[in-house]
């Protein structure tokens, strides 16, 4: 084997290595891997779209009324990059998270299993402030009878019992300014309480900035009580008992652990520079999504069966070459989207199945081209050169335009529309690498240590 054909045999079995490592996770096949060889095989592995494993697709708004034309645009950013520090920290893989229009977010989240919980996390606007609590017995009982005074407001605490009953709300008359807010929050943590029957709660801490400020707070109003309020509603109203210097403190609630998980995710995200309404609400089933896969699969393997047939009925052993650079081609678009943990859709399996066609449509325009060659009494060797040659620029040509429409159509398309693109685009490159180059290697090495005077081509 010459020099410039054995590297040429290494970049390919290094790439069919590589891909299939990729591809192997993701395949049924996986299952019959002993386990003490799967470390070996790469962790990631292929993710499947909202159509294909069930999910919930919602469409936002952000209330931007009364605000300026760009400050509108600047509130939706800022939204959708809450959103989505929210939906990473809740766990969600491969989740979509994008704008739509001026004040639209369109969010699909595959594979969730609370739905109700994920509207919960998403909808809070998340406003933590800590508001001092009037302390005047006498006060209080005017402002229950309606007599309210200036700058305060009434409010109300309630804790969940372990039972799952709601305990006595206990009324608060606490100021309307914030003494501090959880703009300058930088951690919240779920945390146990040992002392209190294993109980959650949420730890949080305040930058700098934010440190001293609360230091200056409880500073002042030691054995007062201080109102930690998210949203509008009272979690706890906590005694000062002296000074808290280092910007720590914890909110206490009798939470379940998911949720104080959720109120830890929604204070660490920050809180929404508007609310936000939800427009649409579609819950795609995991049966459906199942269906979908079986469908598209079939549908894949199907079409894959009559072209192996035809190629090698009508192409003979050049039709078995090219069947199995279509085989490889597969392996090559499934590896390359798990390497990247890509999200494969429905009409990204409409992409594969376009790929394959377009694969063995390349394959066809080479062996047309070489029967062209040998009609003319070339010898195996130079009709298979020539037919390469007379064959490259249609196809680079054709591929090359079929490029240019999938790359507008990620560019200006949205979910479904983008994977079928991203496919179509890994599926043309693989498919021009598999035609052109593995087999005519392929040929080389047929024809390296032997003379072949006829080619079931012709």
């Amino acid at each position: 084997m010459d020099k410039p054909l054995k590297w040429k045999v290494i970049l390919i079995l290094l790439v069919i290595f590589v891909t299939g490592a990729y591809a192997l996770p993701s395949s049924p096949f996986y299952r019959f891997i002993p386990e003490s060889l799967k470390f070996l095989l790469p962790e990631k592995t292929l993710n499947l779209g909202l159509d294909l494993q069930g999910g919930m697709h919602l469409l936002l708004q952000v209330d931007t009324s009364g605000m300026s034309e760009r400050q509108a645009a600047e509130a939706t950013e800022i939204a959708k990059e809450i959103i989505r520090n929210r939906i990473d920290e809740f766990g969600v893989a491969e989740p979509t998270i994008q704008k739509e229009g001026k004040n639209r977010i369109l969010l699909q989240l595959p594979g969730i299993e609370d739905p109700e919980r994920a509207i919960d996390l998403i909808g809070k606007t998340a406003l933590l402030e800590f508001r001092l609590v009037s302390g005047d017995g006498a006060a209080l009982e005017e402002a229950l009878k309606g007599n309210i005074p200036e700058g305060y407001e009434l409010k109300s605490v309630s804790h969940k019992s372990r039972e799952g009953l709601r305990e006595q709300e206990l009324p608060l008359l606490v100021k309307k300014e914030a003494e501090l807010t959880g703009a300058h929050l930088i951690d919240a943590r779920v945390s146990i309480d040992s002392t209190r029957f294993n109980e959650p709660y949420v730890a949080f801490e305040f930058d700098k900035e934010g440190g001293q400020k609360f230091a200056r707070v409880t500073g002042a109003n030691v054995n007062k009580r201080l109102a930690i309020i998210l949203d509008g509603n009272v979690y706890s109203a906590p005694v000062i008992n002296e000074t808290i210097p280092y910007g720590r403190g914890q909110i206490t609630g009798r939470f379940s652990h998911e949720e104080a998980k959720d109120l830890a995710i929604v204070l660490k995200a920050g809180a929404l520079p508007a609310p936000v309404a939800i427009l649409e609400n579609r819950t795609v089933g995991p049966s459906l999504g199942r269906d979908s896969v079986r469908t598209g699969i079939k549908a894949i393997v199907l079409g894959g069966i009559f072209i192996v047939l035809f190629m090698c009925l009508y192409y003979g052993l050049s039709g078995l070459i090219a069947n199995l650079a279509l085989f490889l081609n597969v392996v090559i678009v499934l590896g390359v989207l798990a390497m990247f943990q890509a999200t494969l859709t429905l009409p990204g399996l409409a992409g594969i199945a376009l790929t394959i066609g377009m694969a063995v449509d390349a394959n066809v325009l080479i062996f047309e081209r070489i029967r062209e060659e040998l009609k003319l009494r070339k010898t195996v060797s130079a009709a298979i050169r020539m037919g390469y040659q007379r064959a490259f620029r249609t196809i680079v040509d054709a591929n090359l335009t079929t490029l240019i429409t999938a790359g507008c159509l990620y560019a200006v398309g949205t979910g479904p529309v983008r994977g079928f693109a991203v496919t179509l685009i890994i599926g043309i490159l693989a498919s021009m690498f598999t035609a052109i180059t593995v087999t005519r290697i392929v040929y080389e090495l047929f024809l390296q240590k032997r003379t072949i005077h006829k080619l079931s081509i012709g």
